[in-house]
């Protein structure tokens, strides 16, 4: 007798809204799927989960109609189905929120929602008015009608430019959404209102696939789980409130997850404190973004920003890194006094910032690994005006093969590597540049969790090698694991300082929330 397919909300649901069996799909030298099987019940939530490279990317390509399986069955609401383009998937009833969202930032919101399929009089005449009043529904029905239907979307913020696309999918009548990293630029609060919005789509029946990095929202928001490593699915409809992170990660990467921090060297807890500061703060502030604080870094030392987004932690980079002036205190790098609100001053100092947004204020993404990682380092490989580009090539080379970059070929373009050799690009521009000071601001950001596995490691052996490092993250346990002494900030004011050891994640949701200030 066949297993009947449940919903996460344990409803016995015959057929399931969505099944997608034996996908396979290849291309050239690459077999993107082997074979992955997709359940999805009416109204549920359901998480899919793997490492950059896993397949999640192609088979919600294929579910969207973008790529065509090379063999498998995909079956809507009982009846097999081809969807040959993204229009059909669309008129099916499948919606796709990409991460990098698709937006025209020049129309407005309403010319978004219904782009393509506008309201019209006599076949070509759009009815703008109509269009406004359907997406002022729209958005009443995600509640967020305090958004101006007539507003151009590129003044929205990005929280908002999500429920546009959110719109955009509900005015096609969508009954599955394809969210792609929906949180991943999005403050507490509105991750939070996310939710909601997730939680009132699915009980009118509207299905979510929900792909997320963050292995913490997975019980938050989901309710059953599938699992791909390597192009197959490994897991199929866990249950996401009950399957530990334990198993998840040793799920999508073949480790346990207490292989993902490398481990603190004895020397942090007990040498480092009796070396000279590389880094000294005294009495820095910022008017209205943060108070004056004061702090040490020492060289080996992994000291990490923990708090809110708001609470001034990204402002605290920027403005050690000059690229926003202080209005009070001094910064003393190696014991020379740097000049602040001067970005040139500070790298010429030895600081490196990798910012939060790194493909918007890191990468050239249309450029070479090689140019990106030397373009702080330029003047070296020049003489006279003209350029050695083998040696700017060797020096990146080697440099990206210290941080074991992949593909190991720095003529490759930035835009196609995954989202942590993207990052580690960014780290082997201040390791050519030989900086002292490395500021990390978000550092696995739109990361996987196998590769953040390799971005903590390599951040610890910069340290080990005694390059001094203060992070922000907004994941706690990111903080907590990789750090070695944690500041803990609410609304802009240092209310906790410890050794990371001696924090867990709820002290630190405590401080953080409520911040009382402790001893």
């Amino acid at each position: 007798m066949p297993t009947p397919q449940l919903s996460g909300k344990g409803v016995e649901t015959s057929p399931p809204l969505l099944k997608m069996a034996g996908i396979t799909k290849s291309f050239p030298g690459v077999r993107a799927l082997d074979g992955v099987d997709l359940t999805v019940a009416e109204g549920e939530v359901h998480c899919l989960l793997g490492q950059n490279g896993a397949g999640k990317s192609t088979l919600i390509k294929v579910l969207a109609g973008a790529h065509q399986p090379d063999d498998g069955e995909i079956v809507w609401r009982g009846t097999p189905t081809r969807l040959r383009s993204p229009i059909a998937a669309m008129r099916l009833g499948i919606a796709t929120i990409y991460q990098e969202l698709d937006l025209v930032e020049h129309l407005s919101v309403a010319e978004n929602v219904f782009l393509g399929h506008e309201p019209t009089s006599a076949g070509f005449l759009v009815r703008g008015h109509e269009a406004k009043s359907a997406t002022a529904v729209l958005l009443k029905r995600l509640g967020h009608d305090e958004i101006d239907p007539g507003r151009l979307v590129g003044d929205l913020s990005a929280a908002q430019q999500q429920i546009v696309s959110m719109a955009r999918a509900l005015s096609h009548d969508a009954r599955l959404i394809v969210m792609d990293e929906p949180s991943a630029a999005l403050d507490p609060d509105e991750v939070r209102n996310l939710f909601r919005i997730v939680a009132s789509l699915t009980s009118e029946g509207v299905a979510v696939v929900y792909i997320s990095h963050r292995l913490e929202e997975i019980r938050t928001i989901g309710e059953r789980v599938t699992v791909l490593k390597d192009g197959r699915s490994v897991a199929n409809g866990l249950p996401a409130r009950f399957t530990s992170t334990r198993d998840i990660v040793s799920l999508m990467t073949g480790r346990t997850v207490e292989h993902v921090f490398p481990q603190r060297p004895l020397a942090v807890s007990t040498g480092v404190a009796d070396a000279p500061p590389v880094l000294a703060v005294e009495g820095l502030g910022r008017d209205g973004e943060f108070e004056p604080l004061s702090f040490e870094l020492r060289p080996g030392e992994i000291v990490g920003l923990a708090g809110l987004v708001g609470s001034g932690r990204s402002e605290i980079l920027e403005t050690l890194y000059g690229a926003r002036r202080p209005t009070s205190g001094r910064v003393f790098v190696g014991g020379e006094e740097l000049r602040t609100g001067s970005v040139r001053a500070a790298v010429r100092a030895g600081i490196g910032l990798a910012p939060e947004e790194r493909k918007a204020q890191a990468l050239f993404m249309l450029e070479s690994v090689t140019r990106n990682v030397s373009v702080s380092t330029i003047t070296r490989f020049s003489r006279a005006g003209w350029v050695n580009r083998s040696a700017e090539y060797e020096a990146a080379r080697q440099t990206t093969r210290d941080l074991v970059l992949r593909p190991d070929t720095p003529d490759t373009q930035v835009r196609n590597l995954s989202g942590g050799n993207q990052q580690k690009a960014v780290l082997a521009r201040w390791l050519l540049r030989g900086c002292k000071v490395l500021l990390l601001d978000e550092p696995t950001r739109g990361v996987d969790i196998g590769a953040r596995a390799e971005l903590y490691a390599v951040i610890r052996r910069l340290a080990d090698e005694g390059l001094a490092v203060l992070m922000v993250s907004s994941e706690i346990v990111e903080v907590l694991g990789l750090s070695d002494r944690v500041l803990v900030l609410r609304e802009g004011r240092v209310v906790h300082t410890a050794q990371a050891r001696a924090l867990d994640e709820h002290r630190v949701l405590d401080l953080v929330l409520e911040g009382n200030p402790a001893s």
